[in-house]
């Protein structure tokens, strides 16, 4: 069982930056692959960013491409996205999930979920 606790999520005004962090419980943090993914209201869950269990892979939506940035620390078993040059259209509820080994875009294919954190951008 693993557990996942989102936080970092607030107000901030488009072209701005938020830093959220996922930590997670257990002690075999490295071997799960970690993902963020976000959803606005009225709309379907959607992938936001995939980082491998040692940290050697990054994957991006099309949407968040450089802007975004996911890390993790193993040795705190947190994950992180950085966030920078925010737009109203990230505004969402973001969650951070976790799934073993594999390198996943498919939020149906994770195995642990956090509540998430709320992210809104004013323009």
């Amino acid at each position: 069982q693993v557990r996942l606790v989102e936080s970092g999520g607030g107000l901030v005004q488009a072209g701005g930056s938020l830093r959220l962090s996922c930590a997670a419980s257990g002690r075999t943090f490295s071997a799960y692959t970690m993902g963020w993914f976000r959803q606005a209201p009225g709309k379907e869950r959607e992938f936001v960013a995939v980082i491998s269990g040692n940290g050697g892979a990054a994957y991006y939506a099309d949407s968040v491409k450089g802007r975004f940035t996911i890390s993790r620390d193993n040795a705190k078993s947190t994950v992180y996205l950085q966030m920078n040059s925010l737009r109203p259209e990230d505004t969402a509820l973001y969650y951070c999930a976790s799934k073993l080994y594999i390198i996943l875009r498919n939020a149906g294919g994770y195995d642990y979920w956090g509540q998430g954190t709320q992210v809104t951008v004013s323009s």
